[in-house]
């Protein structure tokens, strides 16, 4: 499987450093998780320091337009977070949220928190059903905990949903255009999509919804993303636009590709740290399109919820491996060249400026085959410790790795079919790739063995300067990749942001 650092099967943004209960950094996050601790605080969340990344450091708190309830234009995210949280180098910066107030740009969905008293948090964590845990919460509202204030804007140089961490739930979700459909047809559809996802990651219910699905929550850190698949210039007629880094990606021994659930001509990737404003998102702008464009295939996918472990840590697939160590950092000098298109392109590729491509892949993980392996032969095929992703040469989790140590009995230390030798920038010629997963359980085949693996999202600036070359490598000689099958395959082009009172693809399809 394409892995361009030395990290398991795919993995998460780098760090997901996202706010955190209980502990961090040896002090009190003030936001509860249950148990003992739920409900003592809801300490004013701390703010951030900015990063430096593509678009330069982020500067001051967000704060809400007041005209519109939103974030103000060009704000950085905000999301909530205890004393001592931090976030992967190159995030924006969190606002500050003050207790018992409600929060700025949410007004329309009632700030009720996920926790009040201890007792209350612990009926909830135990799976609250009847009247007496429904009772417990509606008589003990308190303000929008941490996970539901996060606020990521709709509008930039870059879409969402490519530099923020992976959230905890995630949709996937591809769409062919219908036969009456032309570029007039589709510029609709883009300026409807974009008009709804902007409200929606507001916190605000876009006009005309009164579903009421995600009423009560917040934002909930929701990003909605859009790209163009390769039959989408066919559909539209402007084929003399269709960017060359959309080429077909070639074939791998590892495929066991199912056409129906690859492809497409437009994509969305929906994330959010709720369920249901997650759900409520993918069920807009599936409505939306109706008539203009239906369904292809829809991939639904989780990660590790924001607070569920003592610190902020790097999040760990099916496998139980920590992934996602090195991900390309914002903070370094090449980042954005290796994963966004540049400004100033000049001819027919021009409208994909401050884009990105998008290789996605379902990879299903042979886990009954993995979990026969002993520990230490599992840590050999991926090269790392899996208590705590400390490379096998030595040092921590983070402590650069060693291709060339030895060990005690003469031979490396990292095998020389280890995952992260095989994924290695260095043995790639510099290839890399963002990798941004969701984690999928699609229930049990026939035989009994779970379909479950992983939702692969790789983000750079040339598919066939990223995923392309070190997929190549993994598939002649990754150790990993006898516990994998690629069963699904998509590549996208996704445009640049938008400014306010635009759309998403405006300078393709009205260029």
């Amino acid at each position: 499987m394409a892995d361009t650092t030395d990290t398991t099967a795919g993995g998460v943004a780098g760090d997901d450093t996202r706010p955190i209960s209980g502990r961090t950094g040896g002090k009190a996050s003030g936001k509860a998780s249950g148990g003992k601790r739920a409900g003592k605080n809801a300490a004013a969340t701390a703010a951030r320091s900015g990063s430096t990344g593509p678009g330069g450091p982020s500067k001051g708190r967000t704060r809400p337009d007041k005209s519109t309830g939103g974030p103000a234009k060009d704000a950085p995210a905000t999301t909530g977070g205890g004393a001592g949280s931090s976030r992967t180098a190159g995030e924006p910066e969190a606002a500050t949220a003050t207790p018992g107030a409600p929060v700025d740009g949410v007004s329309r969905r009632r700030l009720l928190g996920t926790a009040g008293a201890a007792g209350a948090a612990a009926l909830i964590v135990g799976g609250v059903a009847g009247a007496t845990g429904a009772e417990a919460v509606r008589g003990k509202p308190t303000p929008l905990t941490d996970v539901g204030s996060g606020v990521v804007p709709f509008h930039g140089t870059h879409q969402s949903g490519i530099l923020q961490p992976a959230q905890a739930h995630g949709h996937l979700v591809a769409f062919d255009l219908t036969g009456g459909t032309d570029r007039k047809g589709a510029a609709a559809l883009m300026r409807r999509w974009s008009a709804a996802a902007a409200e929606l990651m507001a916190g605000r219910p876009p006009q005309g919804d009164d579903s009421g699905v995600a009423l009560d929550a917040g934002p909930s850190s929701l990003t909605v993303t859009f790209g163009f698949g390769r039959t989408f210039f066919d559909r539209v007629g402007l084929t003399d636009r269709r960017p060359d880094a959309l080429e077909p990606l070639p074939a791998f021994t590892a495929d066991v590709i199912d056409g129906k659930r690859s492809n497409g001509d437009l994509w969305v990737q929906i994330g959010a740290d709720d369920a249901l404003v997650a759900f409520h998102a993918l069920r807009l702008l599936q409505k939306e399109a109706a008539g203009a464009a239906r369904v292809r295939w829809q991939m639904n996918g989780f990660n590790r919820t924001p607070g569920a472990t003592a610190q902020p840590m790097t999040g760990r697939n099916l496998m139980g491996q920590i992934d996602g160590t090195n991900n390309p950092k914002p903070s370094s000098a090449d980042f954005a060249q290796k994963i966004f298109v540049p400004d100033g392109q000049q001819g027919p590729e021009s409208w994909m400026a401050g884009g990105s491509y998008a290789v996605v892949r379902r990879i299903r993980m042979l886990l009954d085959s993995w979990d026969n392996l002993s520990l230490d032969r599992q840590e050999r095929v991926i090269g790392r410790r899996k208590s705590d992703g400390a490379p096998l040469s030595g040092g921590t989790e983070t402590t650069r790795v060693d291709l060339d140590k030895m060990g005690p009995d003469g031979a490396l230390a990292i095998p020389g079919d280890a995952h992260i030798r095989v994924a290695a920038p260095a043995n790639n010629r510099g290839a890399a790739m963002l990798r941004r997963a969701f984690s999928y359980h699609d229930g049990f085949l026939d035989d009994g063995a779970p379909d479950a693996g992983l939702l692969f999202i790789a983000w750079q600036a040339d598919p066939l300067k990223g995923f392309v070359p070190v997929q190549r490598k993994l598939d002649r000689g990754d150790g990993l990749s006898r516990f994998l099958r690629h069963e699904a395959s998509a590549l996208f082009a996704v445009p640049g942001g938008c400014d306010e009172g635009g759309y998403v693809g405006q300078h393709l399809l009205e260029g």
